[in-house]
């Protein structure tokens, strides 16, 4: 059996980006980090020293994908 990394990548140099239709008052927002070696990670804009989810950079291709198909309406 492997062990398991409970700690994930090192988000302490990601560059956190929101989206520019999030528009001003905060809202209902999430920022992406997409310039980790490896990883994704994703964090809600109200809550920056709140927890993060990370992904592979294939899993949020598939993700943004099935987005944009409109298989989540």
């Amino acid at each position: 059996m492997e062990a398991t990394d409970l700690t994930g990548p090192d988000l302490s140099r990601a560059a956190w980006k929101k989206s520019s239709l999030s528009g001003g008052s905060g809202g209902n927002c999430v920022e992406v980090a997409g310039n980790l070696p490896g990883a994704v990670a994703i964090r809600d804009s109200k809550n920056p020293t709140g927890p993060a989810l990370t992904f592979t950079p294939t899993e949020w291709r598939t993700f943004l994908n099935s987005v944009k198909s409109g298989h989540f309406d």
